[in-house]
């Protein structure tokens, strides 16, 4: 089978299944495991993935209201690879193509190759497209064994001992504010808080500073989709929004990789769910840090 995949969470699904030998194409975002970066890419953008997140927001707006796509395909390059399954997702436009584009560029190819859209917006959703995958690609004991192994983790991560559930606000993105939605909530849930800025399954929400000082929060945790830990550090440090600083200098704000561990529909999700329990535990380690604002605020959440 030759395989081509338009998410990172794809690509990461298909080499935890073992077959990312079965790979001949990825997009321009995947960047894990480290053996499919030599991969053609066949996906691109034209923002500049190193501008801010508030500039980034600004063009892809401006894309949209154009009528142009975030992300485009090199539809050449595609027919020479020849896929025989292309995986793509239809949960945003922002980190994957469109599947509606997809459909219409295989319907093209000879022979056409079968196409896939992932669709998990919650834990058990994911769960279900990692079985789902592995089917296409005659790995379901593999498939199972994967789910099982996955699920048994957070099963580990739930039974620690119980203590009060602090209320957790996940920041997806700094400006303008999302707050993080899909699967995220139960990986909080699993970690032994309460998410009270989203509910699962729901799309992540835009907000104001404001509306999380009123959610009361005990805990934030800033997982910005797409940016790894040291630059949703940096995002963080370039904030100038004092409503914003108000509240990430009165309420302890934790920082994780978000676009390895919390954005992407896949395996590492549980990896997340651990990190996210480290930090209401308090502790420090790899790709999750403590955020210490220099901010003072002048009034308590």
């Amino acid at each position: 089978m030759r395989v081509v995949t338009l998410l990172p969470a794809a690509t990461e699904i298909v080499a935890a299944l073992g077959e990312a030998g079965s790979l001949v194409g990825i997009s321009h975002e995947c960047d894990y495991p480290a053996q499919v970066l030599g991969l053609p890419r066949i996906t691109a953008t034209p923002i500049d993935s190193g501008a801010t997140g508030s500039v980034i927001d600004a063009e892809v707006r401006r894309l949209r209201a154009a009528g142009k796509p975030v992300i485009g395909v090199d539809a050449e390059q595609l027919r020479r690879l020849a896929p025989t399954l292309i995986v793509t997702q239809d949960l945003c436009e922002v980190c994957a193509v469109a599947d509606g584009a997809v459909y219409r560029l295989a319907a093209v190819l000879r022979p056409e190759p079968a196409v896939l859209t992932l669709s998990g917006r919650t834990v058990g959703g994911i769960m279900d497209d990692i079985l789902t995958v592995a089917g296409r690609l005659g790995r379901t004991a593999e498939g199972r064994d994967l789910v099982n192994g996955l699920e048994d983790r957070l099963r580990r991560i739930r039974s620690r001992p119980a203590r009060r559930r602090p209320r957790v606000v996940c920041v997806e993105w700094l400006e303008p504010l999302y707050l993080a939605g899909h699967w995220v909530p139960e990986l909080v849930e699993a970690a032994g808080g309460t998410d009270v800025g989203a509910a699962p399954g729901r799309h992540s929400a835009r907000r104001e500073w404001k509306d999380v000082a009123g959610l009361r929060p005990d805990l934030i945790v800033v997982m910005l989709c797409g940016f790894g830990l040291r630059r949703s550090q940096a995002e963080l440090s370039a904030l100038t929004d004092r409503a914003a600083l108000e509240v990430l200098g009165s309420v302890p704000t934790w920082v994780i990789d978000g676009n390895a561990y919390t954005s992407r529909s896949g395996p590492r999700i549980v990896d997340g769910a651990e990190r996210l329990a480290a930090a209401l535990l308090g502790q420090e380690g790899q790709d999750i840090a403590r955020w210490r604002s220099g901010f003072r605020p002048s009034v308590g959440v």
